[in-house]
């Protein structure tokens, strides 16, 4: 089990602790990006007075089941990394345990979430507003956000436990963190809700964020495909996609802002013509 310690003449197990606790928070913090942002998209299922009710309540829940699931990993570590079965076939072949069925299905859900409010964007016509979709009931939207937590937490609790075995570090990181989350769902919503152009973006990045899950899923469960193994997503590709859907979000918004001054700007030219001529 690797350790970060703290070089140096007054280096104590506490400091250690302290050192580890500091890069964990900010793991959870940097990890708990794409988590954040589904949970901001999801709760927009519920009614709209029950949505910040149904972000806290589902993140809450959320803490004391990752703590639970931490609690597991460190007693059934594994077993949990135990392959379950395996395929071998001509076109594909793998070897599957709990934690690649995981990682699979928590991907699969987010692409086709992704991919269908994005088609339904796409569809919209006559008049109908976005948010004009089937409410779910605050049950049911807090039950999958509480459920995708816990699929976005695998990975980051596997990562801690990969930097201490000392499981009052690792809580304590998950309750902060989740803390931050709690924190920060309100004003992803808001914003999202007063900045309507971003939500096209964010189902994006959550689009990016289901074949992460998917590559890296397959890759745990050494996944081939006519003989070619799939690899996982680096966080640094990741984290590089994003930025340049980001940018180009960016330079699209302003272009197009230009295109319609300029059109504006004809249009009165226009206008003025005609008046002169009449």
């Amino acid at each position: 089990m690797f350790e970060i310690s703290t070089p140096g003449l007054y280096s104590t197990p506490m400091v250690d602790d302290l050192v580890t606790l500091g890069f964990l928070i900010l793991l959870q913090a940097v990890l708990g990006f794409d988590n954040l942002l589904y949970i901001s998209l999801e709760s927009k299922r519920a009614p709209k007075d029950q949505q910040a009710r149904v972000r806290r309540i589902g993140i809450l829940m959320a803490i004391g089941l990752r703590i639970a699931l931490l609690f597991g990993l460190v007693s059934l570590i594994e077993y949990v990394q135990e392959p379950l079965f395996g395929i071998d076939t001509l076109l594909i072949a793998g070897h599957f345990n709990v934690h690649s069925i995981i990682v699979l299905l928590g991907g699969g859900f987010i692409l086709y979430t992704a991919v269908k409010e994005i088609w339904h964007m796409m569809s919209l016509g006559d008049g109908t507003h976005l948010d004009e979709q089937q409410p779910r009931s605050v049950k049911s939207v807090i039950i999958w956000i509480v459920l995708m937590n816990l699929v976005f937490s695998f990975d980051s609790l596997l990562s801690a436990m990969a930097l201490t075995d000392t499981f009052w570090v690792m809580a304590t990181a998950i309750v902060i963190g989740g803390l931050l989350m709690l924190w920060l769902a309100d004003r992803v919503s808001t914003f999202l809700a007063k900045n309507r152009m971003y939500e096209v973006l964010g189902l994006f990045v959550l689009f990016i964020v289901g074949i992460m899950l998917l590559s890296e899923g397959g890759h745990i469960a050494h996944l081939e495909f006519f003989g070619h193994e799939v690899t996982a997503m680096s966080k640094t590709t990741f984290y590089f996609v994003i930025v340049v859907l980001v940018l180009t979000d960016i330079v699209q918004g302003r272009y197009q802002k230009k295109l319609l001054a300029m059109r504006g700007d004809a249009a009165k030219a226009e206008a003025e013509a005609e008046a002169e001529a009449g």
